[in-house]
Order: C-alpha cells, then sequence, then structure tokens
C-alpha cells in the first residue's frame, strides 16, 4: 500500500504553491500532496483516484472561489467517493458565512482562512488533529483484484469459481447491495450493462472478461513452452496431478493442461476427511493447489484454461490441438479427462442454470444462502460433503435421493455426519419436478413417491445426479465402453474390437489405451475407483507405463 494521499486544489497558483510547500514541510514523511490548479482538476483527480485501491485519500483542502467548480463541489463529490476522507475548506475573511452554511450542507469537517501564516500555529495543530482522527478510523481498501457483478448473474458465478478454483484472492462486490460498486463502476467509466467487471491490482478495469485473458494477466501459462514433450497430461484432477508430478519429478519433459481449474470434481469438495495422511481432512481445493505447486516446482508446465479438442497421430507422435487451434506435439499422452455432472431435465433448470441452479458444490455461493434453504440433489460422497458444508450457512439443507436410503451410495462416516447435524434432512424417493423464479432461484417443486407434487423455497439448488466420462473428443482414436469410459489393459484385450485395432507384437499395458503411448487414469478410465487416492495412484502409475513405452 502506497502514502496516504493529502490533495490541495487552488487556481490562485502562489496560494496553491505556498499552501503545497507548507504541506510538504510537515507532512511528506508520512503523505504524498497532491496539488491540482482548478475544481474541475480536482473532480477528475478524485475520479480517477477512486478506480485505484492503492493509494487511499486522507484529506482534501478546496479553495472555495475556483471558476467554474467551486471548493465546496469538490469537497462534496470528495465525500462521495470517499466518505472516510477529511475535509478543509479553504476561505478568505469575507466567505466565512458560506464556509459556515457548507459545513452542513458539504458535511466540512473544518474551514481554514487565508492566509495562515505562521502554519505552525494556524495550520499544522488543526491538519495534524484531522488527520489523527482519519488514521485511527481508517481501514485499508483491499489491494487485491476486485470482481464487480450480479450475485445471480451465470457469468459472475463462472468467474468467481475460476478465481477460487485457482485460489486467487479476490473481493466480490455485488452490484445491487455494495455501495462501493456503482462508485467504482462509474470510476472506471463502465455502466450495470457491462458487469461483471474484474479490476486487476494494477488498476486494469475489463468487462465480461474473457478467462483465457483473466488466466494471462493473473501470470498463468497459457501457451506451451516447448515444441516437443516427452508426456502431455490432460486433465489436472487428482490422477493428472499425480501424473505431472511423477513426470516431472524423473525428468520428463511434462505439460499439463486443464480447461477448468485444478482438481476436477475433487477440486470442489468441501471437505474431503478419507483421504490417507489427513487425519482431519482438507479441501478438495487445498489438495488441489498443493499438487499443482508441488508439480510446478518440479518442473511441469501448467497450462490452463486451455481444452484439447482433437487428437491424431503423425509418425508415432500425438499431436493435439487446443480450441485456440494451436497444436501441441508429444512423445506420449495420459488421459486424466475425469467426469462431469449428468444435466437433469427438468422444467426451469436449465433457464436457471448459475443462477441458483448450480452442478457441483459451488462453494463460492454458499455464503449468498446464509439462513435460507437450500436443496441437494444426489447420494454421493460429493452431496454428502456439499450438505455438510453448506449447513453451517443454509437454514435447512434438504437432501433428495430416488433411492430409500443413502447407504448404497455414500460413505458412512458422512452418513453419521449428516444424521448428527440438526439442519439437514433426507428426503428419500424424491424428485425434483421444476425450479421456479424469474431472475434467480425462488423455489422448487419436489414429488415424493406416492404423493402429490409440492412446491417449496429455496435460495439454491445443487445437483449431483451421477458423471458422464469427458472422453467425447478422442472415442473415434480409442476404444471406449457403452457408456464412453475408455477401455485400457486387459478389459482392451477382452474387447472383441482389440485385434483389429491393437497392432503392436506386445499386450498393452495395465493403463494403455488401443493406442500405443497414450494412457488412461482416474475416472474417465473404464473399471476406474471414484475415489481420490485410488485416482492419485493411477496417475502415478501412468508415468511407469509411459517410461516403459518411452524405452521402446
Amino acid at each position: 500500500m502506497k502514502k496516504p494521499i493529502i490533495l490541495t486544489a487552488d487556481d490562485d497558483a502562489q496560494v496553491l504553491a505556498a499552501i503545497t510547500r507548507d504541506l510538504r514541510q510537515e507532512f511528506r514523511s508520512d503523505y504524498r500532496i497532491l496539488s491540482v490548479g482548478s475544481g474541475a482538476e480536482a473532480l477528475a483527480t478524485l475520479t480517477e483516484l477512486r478506480a485505484r485501491a492503492d493509494e487511499p485519500l486522507a484529506l482534501v483542502l478546496a479553495d472555495q472561489r475556483m471558476p467554474e467548480v467551486e471548493g465546496v463541489e469538490v469537497l462534496t463529490r470528495a465525500r462521495e467517493l470517499f466518505p472516510e476522507a477529511k475535509r478543509v475548506l479553504l476561505t478568505a475573511y469575507a466567505d466565512t458565512t458560506a464556509a459556515i452554511k457548507a459545513i452542513n450542507s458539504a458535511q466540512l469537517d473544518y474551514y481554514l482562512l487565508k492566509p495562515w501564516d505562521p502554519p505552525e500555529q494556524l495550520l499544522y495543530p488543526t491538519l495534524h488533529d484531522l488527520l489523527a482522527s482519519w488514521q485511527a478510523s481508517y481501514r485499508p481498501a483491499f489491494a487485491g483484484l476486485r470482481l464487480i457483478g450480479f450475485q445471480w448473474s451465470p457469468l459472475s458465478h463462472e468467474l468467481k469459481d475460476f478465481l477460487s478454483g485457482y485460489m486467487v484472492g479476490y473481493q466480490w462486490l455485488d452490484y445491487e447491495k455494495d455501495a462501493e460498486a456503482k462508485v467504482l463502476l462509474e470510476a472506471n467509466g463502465f455502466k450495470a450493462e457491462d458487469l461483471p467487471v474484474v479490476i486487476c491490482p494494477d488498476s486494469k478495469a475489463v468487462a465480461k472478461p474473457d478467462k483465457l485473458d483473466l488466466a494471462r494477466h493473473l501470470g498463468l501459462l497459457v501457451d506451451a513452452q516447448q515444441e516437443l514433450y516427452d508426456v502431455v497430461v490432460v486433465g489436472a484432477g487428482p490422477a493428472g496431478l499425480a501424473a505431472a508430478v511423477y513426470g516431472a519429478s524423473e525428468g520428463l519433459k511434462t505439460l499439463i493442461i486443464e480447461r477448468q481449474t485444478p482438481g476436477g470434481q475433487a477440486g470442489s469438495s468441501s471437505r474431503i476427511e478419507n483421504y490417507l495422511g489427513f487425519p482431519t481432512g482438507l479441501s478438495g481445493a487445498e489438495l488441489a493447489h498443493r499438487a499443482w505447486s508441488q508439480a510446478t516446482r518440479l518442473g511441469a508446465e501448467f497450462m490452463a484454461p486451455q481444452e484439447v479438442v482433437s487428437m491424431c497421430i503423425q509418425d508415432g507422435y500425438k499431436v493435439l490441438t487446443l480450441s485456440d487451434k494451436k497444436e501441441i506435439k508429444a512423445r506420449a499422452v495420459v488421459l486424466t479427462t475425469g467426469v462431469s455432472y449428468r444435466v437433469l431435465n427438468a422444467p426451469g433448470l436449465d433457464r436457471l442454470s448459475g443462477a441458483g441452479v448450480y452442478y457441483g458444490a459451488a462453494r463460492t455461493e454458499a455464503r449468498s444462502c446464509s439462513a435460507q434453504p437450500v436443496y441437494i440433489i444426489g447420494g454421493g460422497n460429493s452431496a454428502g460433503q456439499a450438505a455438510m458444508y453448506l449447513s453451517t450457512y443454509a437454514s435447512r439443507v434438504f437432501i433428495v435421493i430416488r433411492g430409500e436410503s443413502l447407504a448404497a451410495s455414500m460413505s458412512a462416516y458422512l452418513i453419521e455426519q449428516i444424521a448428527q447435524t440438526p439442519n439437514i434432512e433426507i428426503l428419500p424417493c424424491t424428485q425434483v419436478r421444476e425450479a421456479c423464479g424469474q431472475q434467480s432461484l425462488e423455489a422448487v417443486v419436489i414429488q415424493q413417491e406416492g404423493h402429490e407434487p409440492e412446491k417449496r423455497p429455496a435460495r439454491a439448488l445443487f445437483i449431483f445426479i451421477g458423471a458422464k466420462p469427458s472422453t467425447e473428443w478422442v472415442c473415434h482414436l480409442a476404444l471406449c465402453d457403452p457408456k464412453g469410459y475408455l477401455l485400457t489393459g486387459r478389459d482392451l484385450v477382452a474387447d472383441p474390437r482389440y485385434k483389429a485395432s491393437w497392432k503392436k507384437g506386445r499386450e498393452p499395458y495395465l493403463l494403455e489405451t488401443c493406442v500405443p503411448g497414450m494412457f488412461a487414469a482416474g475416472d474417465g478410465r473404464a473399471g476406474a475407483m471414484a475415489r481420490v487416492a485410488s485416482a492419485v495412484g493411477e496417475g502415478s502409475m501412468a508415468i511407469k507405463f509411459v517410461h516403459q513405452y518411452l524405452d521402446e
């Protein structure tokens, strides 16, 4: 944080020089002194300062008799933009009546008569008192990235999730609730229709930013640095991060590509309590960030947010094409693309997606549910972890499941925790029939088996209804099971299409697909166990087979 500012404005050059000299003589060690020669220039300076967060305004001194814009108008504007700053009017003896009236109209803190000689008696004591009062009540402004938007805007939700996924500290300002949001928007030359707006720490402001551009500004790697990699890992869930850690640590030129944020579905888990070595548990985001930091420290390149849309084989090399048409060449590839939540088909869900209806945990929206009811659809561990997390904010958390109990799909420790949490209620044999609301979710229509549909108020609906593999872009190249999961190893050998697709003189390695040198690990692989620990194990094993393939 830079030094606080003292701003003074006077159209009389001699008076301005004198007040600037006296202020610098007494206060320059602790404050930065800014001087402007007109009221209009003072207003422009106030607006410019408000657009930044690294230079707080402590005091404004403005002469009353300035052409076009009087001192009272400058101080009134200063109060609007910097309500905590102290405001002093410089005036001649003949204008004292106007100054006294302005104390009430513009809420001045003080007025000073010209001349103020000697300043040791007529200027400094007053300003020291005012600045001491400002220092006592001043709270430094947030100096990091700020995001201004509407609470129920899907794009605002996407940006919040993106920033949280990369553990970028940011301040969320709701345009409809936070007065500062409107002031910052105006100061940066934007209007409500431009939202959401991101204001970076260097004061650069961008409306409706593209995530790729935002990633560049945050210093994330968005372009490959090598012409050829030993191994490219596609997907940064637990399996992909483990593969990147082991690949880099064993000297392979390793690149990991992620289209969203690190951690995959596990990254959105509010609490993982059954992962080895963490007896008190840890969040999925924390686990992902630790692994990401470890992989990059060991030399892996982490490229995001970038999406691989196709792959082809050229002379044994794997050529991956990104969504921006750029190509990356690798000797071997590890596919850890994971799975995505299935879309629930019911009236209103698609329209309100991102505005009260969320697929996955959406931890960034938990505080907006404070003291209000929320609904969760699904009975797996992710749903249970989300329920426990949301129970600390919401008035009631309802878990909607089609079955009679959670026992078939959720870990015992989570079922026990849910049973001991008084504001979580399980709704068995129940389905959500409709989501209701204009701009955001207001209610859900649920129906229990054998009963009539019932409309209930709801602030948010979180959906965890199973998953589908993210393998559409590679199914033309590799063999998949009927559900789209990649076949590897012995499962591949047992498939009737195996002999027509596999032409090597050896059998495929345990995690190898029908394309030699292309491996699959984690939830997108047929037969994989949907657990973080098993995904980490498979990602690590994949690198062993990459070594064996490269040695050929």
